[in-house]
């Protein structure tokens, strides 16, 4: 398996203002701790997703991973990194990590930012620059959000956008009409792929289950289809529901109910991570 959805941060060394408020996870989540959750899971290879530091902090961030991954004990196959494209300064901060050979996209915390900051025309001409680089764009959006993914992602036609978490959607709330709706329509980008990751952490804990949230995996299977799903593990913010290792044997519980065939199985647990980000 290879985790595409890793997270590791160190708030002594770096701020990360989201943390205040989760005192769960409001302390350091290092490589270490990470080999520790994923022992016995099958995990071979992941790929680290930035993890909202402050403005102040994501160049350091940047380094820092890229540094470890330079190292091939690591593990980190390919690294997200924050990048800021509404800002007019992205084009000289872009240049700086681009090329780097374990950076294999970039992502924008939108879940937090006002729903309308992907939509000015210097962010997307910015998210536009990825294209020609071969690097990945991680959209991170809440549910309600979608609409607004779905504008970048019809504007930006030569960047491959990985859909995290599915879309964020509120299984708890059990009403997936709206997000249905606008899955297939992001499905129907071919640039478009989709993150099986979250889901249990959205999920009622009566639901916390490969049967709870099987609608909502066979929705993103029959509209992504299999060769456009990547699996990833979303540690350490995956310990509010589950710990890794349940999520592991959910994510298989899931692929048996459906029926998956081998080769599908392993584009999704393996083979279409590495084609899309490059690795």
């Amino acid at each position: 398996m290879i985790d595409t959805h890793q997270h590791l941060w160190n708030p002594p060394a770096l701020k990360y203002p989201w943390l205040e408020g989760i005192p769960a996870l409001n302390r350091p989540f290092l490589l270490d701790d990470y080999r520790a959750a994923a022992q016995d899971c099958g995990i071979t290879g992941s790929v680290f997703v930035e993890c909202a530091a402050d403005a102040d902090s994501t160049r350091r961030e940047a380094n820092w991973i890229l540094d470890l991954a330079a190292d091939p004990a690591s593990g980190i196959a390919g690294v997200v990194a924050s990048v800021w494209p509404e800002r007019v300064d992205f084009a000289r901060d872009l240049d700086r990590i681009a090329a780097h050979p374990s950076l294999k996209g970039l992502r924008r915390v939108l879940h937090t930012e006002p729903d309308g900051l992907s939509q000015s025309s210097l962010f997307v001409e910015n998210v536009k620059r990825l294209g020609p680089l071969g690097l990945v764009f991680d959209l991170c959006v809440l549910e309600r959000q979608l609409p607004f993914a779905l504008a970048l992602v019809r504007q930006c036609p030569d960047v491959t956008f990985v859909l995290d978490h599915c879309g964020v959607p509120d299984i708890a709330a059990r009403a997936p009409e709206f997000w249905r709706k606008h899955i297939a329509l992001l499905a129907a980008c071919p640039n478009v792929a989709c993150k099986v990751s979250g889901l249990l952490l959205y999920a009622a804990e009566d639901q916390r289950t490969a049967a709870g949230v099987r609608p909502w995996f066979g929705s993103v299977v029959e509209c992504f289809g299999w060769e456009r799903l990547v699996w990833g593990g979303d540690w350490p913010v995956c310990t509010l529901a589950v710990p890794l290792a349940r999520w592991v044997d959910v994510t298989h519980d899931l692929l048996n109910l459906s029926s998956a065939a081998p080769e599908q199985r392993d584009a999704f647990l393996a083979g279409n991570a590495q084609r899309i980000y490059h690795l």
